[in-house]
């Protein structure tokens, strides 16, 4: 039977970065996306199967899983995330449940109706978290306790599920994407951002992709229910 990694979110800058990590590899993945044309033109790539879906849909699974087929699930990458930046005083309710329909729902949906096949392949689940769970900064009053969630999940299920299957929290500080795109888009504003990390840079898509493609691998089978900063320094001694 054919093993599979499944990499949700597979068209954003971390997702796109560890598809192309795998491929070179030699290994196969299914990727899960909701932009049909970012999702194909990886396909065309790389060969490797495909979902178009969106995780806030109902349905999103049942098509997951007619497309993915019988495959042996060597790992989970949840590469969903977003950017939720208001101060307290403009923060509803609705922003809050948005955020964790987005960010925690849906994998815990995903573990769920693959666990067993997770179990009895040993697998590796990775998850994305931020270093504003770690390190406050203002106006992240929605996104860092949702993350935070993230951060109890990983532990909590590194335990529950262990020794069968490995989990772990990539916190990546900002990086280049299409989603922090707006937030960068002023060159004064990414250089001052970019001096106050140690290493003088904001991260690349690349930079977490890498450190995912390690945790799915056997090269990381005792490592499991960590918080890893991939953050240029900027949580530790920054």
């Amino acid at each position: 039977m054919k093993k599979k990694f499944v990499i949700v979110g597979a068209t954003g800058a971390v997702g796109s970065s560890l598809t192309k990590l795998i491929k070179k590899k030699n290994l196969e993945a299914h990727l899960i996306a909701k932009n049909k044309d970012e999702v194909e033109s990886l396909n065309q790539e790389t060969g490797f199967s495909y979902t178009v879906a969106d995780v806030l849909q109902e349905d999103y699974l049942e098509k997951v899983e007619k497309d993915l087929g019988d495959v042996d699930i060597s790992g989970i990458a949840y590469c969903v995330g977003s950017i939720d930046l208001k101060p307290i005083n403009l923060i509803s309710k609705k922003d809050y449940i948005n955020s964790f329909n987005l960010n925690l729902f849906p994998i815990v949906e995903i573990i769920k109706k693959f666990q067993d096949n997770l179990k009895k392949n040993k697998s590796s689940i990775v998850l994305f978290s931020t270093i504003a769970v770690k390190q406050g900064f203002p106006n992240h009053s929605i996104i860092s306790p949702v993350k935070a969630s993230l951060e109890g999940l990983t532990v909590s299920l590194a335990s529950e599920l262990a020794p069968n299957v490995r989990v772990n929290c990539i916190a990546p500080s900002l990086s280049k994407s299409k989603m922090s795109s707006k937030m960068l888009k002023n060159p004064k504003i990414l250089e001052a951002i970019a001096k106050q990390h140690p290493m003088k840079r904001l991260g690349e898509g690349l930079d977490s992709a890498a450190l995912a493609n390690f945790l799915l691998s056997d090269e990381s089978s005792w490592i499991t229910g960590q918080i890893i900063g991939v953050d240029g320094g900027r949580s530790n001694i920054g």
